[in-house]
C-alpha cells in the first residue's frame, strides 16, 4: 500500500496503486485518526498505516456505500470495536441490502458493486453536519447518497468518487481511457454534474478523490472537469428530447 500525506492533517492510503488504485484516507484529528473510506479486503495494513504515523483511528467515515469503500469495513469493526462508523442516511440502507428507489428519485439503473455487512452505523449523516474538522456535503450521483467531507482548518476536500482523477480528472460518469471504469458504477450522471458543480462552488484548496492522485489547487481542472460533463449531459439531453 502506497501511503502519501498532504499539508498537516490528510494522508491518502491507496491501494493496488498501479494497477486499480483505490484510496482510503486518514485525517488527523485532537484525539486521532478519522478514516474516510475503507477500500477492497485491506484492514491489518490501514490499522498499520494508523499505528506508523502515530494516532488510532477513532471514526470511520464512509462517502458511499461501493465495495471498493465498504470492503473492510467488518475487519476494521472487528478490530476497533469502539470507533464510530458514519455513512449518509440514504446510502446506510445499501449496507443492509435494501436497494431500493426512493420515489422521488431518478429511477435510473443503480450501477457499481454493492456489499451487504454485518457492521451498522453509529450515525447516519445528512448535509451540514460536523465530524470534528469535517463538514458533511451531499455529493449525490454516482450513489443516491453519496457524501463528501470538507475540512474547514486547510479546505481539502475528500471528494469520493464524485471526481476521480487517476486517467485525468473526471466527474463521476465520464469516461477516462486510462481508467474508464466510472461510466460502468455511477448511477445519474446529471446529479454527478450538479454535485461536482456544489464541491466546486467550495474553492477547496485540494480534491482528494476515491481513484486517482490529490490535486493540489484544484480549481482550474475541476472547472474543466465540470465543462465537459455539461456539454455531454446537454447532448444526451437533446437527443432523448
Amino acid at each position: 500500500m502506497r501511503i502519501t500525506s498532504y499539508g498537516q492533517y490528510l494522508t491518502q492510503l491507496t491501494q493496488f496503486p498501479v494497477i486499480f488504485p483505490i484510496n482510503a484516507y486518514l485525517v488527523r484529528e485532537d484525539d486521532g485518526f478519522t478514516l474516510i473510506d475503507t477500500q477492497f479486503s485491506n484492514a491489518l495494513k490501514i490499522l498499520a498505516a494508523a499505528q506508523n504515523l502515530g494516532a488510532p483511528i477513532k471514526r470511520i467515515l464512509l462517502t458511499h456505500a461501493h465495495s471498493d469503500h465498504v470492503g473492510s469495513l467488518d475487519a476494521l469493526h472487528a478490530a476497533l470495536p469502539d470507533a464510530e462508523v458514519m455513512i449518509s442516511v440514504r446510502d446506510a440502507r445499501f449496507l443492509t441490502g435494501d436497494m431500493s428507489l426512493d420515489p422521488g428519485e431518478p429511477q435510473t439503473k443503480l450501477r457499481g458493486g454493492y456489499v451487504t455487512v454485518s457492521t451498522r452505523p453509529t450515525r447516519l449523516l445528512s448535509p451540514g453536519d460536523r465530524i470534528g474538522s469535517l463538514e458533511v456535503f451531499a455529493s449525490p450521483g454516482h450513489t443516491p447518497g453519496h457524501v463528501a467531507f470538507f475540512d474547514t482548518r486547510d479546505r481539502s476536500l475528500i471528494a469520493g468518487d464524485a471526481l476521480q482523477t487517476q486517467g485525468g480528472i473526471a466527474v463521476a460518469g465520464e469516461l477516462r481511457i486510462l481508467f474508464p471504469v466510472s461510466p460502468f458504477a455511477t448511477w445519474n450522471r446529471p446529479l454527478s454534474l450538479q454535485s461536482a458543480r456544489a464541491l466546486r462552488a467550495l474553492n477547496p484548496s485540494r480534491l482528494a478523490v476515491g481513484h486517482g492522485p490529490v490535486l493540489e489547487n484544484p480549481a482550474v481542472a475541476m472547472d474543466k472537469a465540470i465543462a465537459e460533463a455539461q456539454s455531454h449531459v446537454e447532448k444526451d439531453t437533446s437527443h432523448a428530447s
